[in-house]
């Protein structure tokens, strides 16, 4: 390949990542606004926990594993470990996917509005 081309290969792979990562801070802000509701009871902040547990580094952690947090008998049995995948369907209806555990939630029945508080939750649980 020609100087140029790669260049001009190396320019629009520059221009795609940024678009994607603009899109992701969109639906990040977008994510944080919707987690005002969360906040009444869940935290990002390590150690910090509120009537939930704290959710900081939720992203790859198995459920119920943070010790100094009194998790459902539900939780503890649920063998889930939290990837966007599996928030999402918790989010969605928390006892469907962990059937009698504690969260007093109904669900956020709206997919987007699911994907923006997941892509928050991704930026700042880390």
């Amino acid at each position: 390949m020609g100087r140029s081309i790669v260049i001009t290969l190396v320019c629009a792979i520059a221009l795609v990542t940024a678009a994607a990562a603009g899109q992701d801070n969109e639906a990040a802000a977008r994510g944080e606004k919707r987690f005002e509701e969360c906040a009444s009871c869940h935290s990002v902040a390590a150690g910090e926990h509120g009537v939930g547990p704290s959710l900081h580094g939720i992203i790859g952690r198995r459920a119920a594993s943070i010790e100094d947090f009194r998790y459902s008998p539900a939780m503890r049995k649920s063998d889930i470990t939290w990837t966007p995948e599996t928030l999402n369907t918790f989010i969605a209806d928390p006892q469907m996917l962990v059937p009698a555990n504690r969260m007093a939630y109904a669900g956020l029945i709206d997919p987007a509005e699911r994907a923006d508080l997941i892509a928050y939750l991704q930026q700042a649980t880390k």
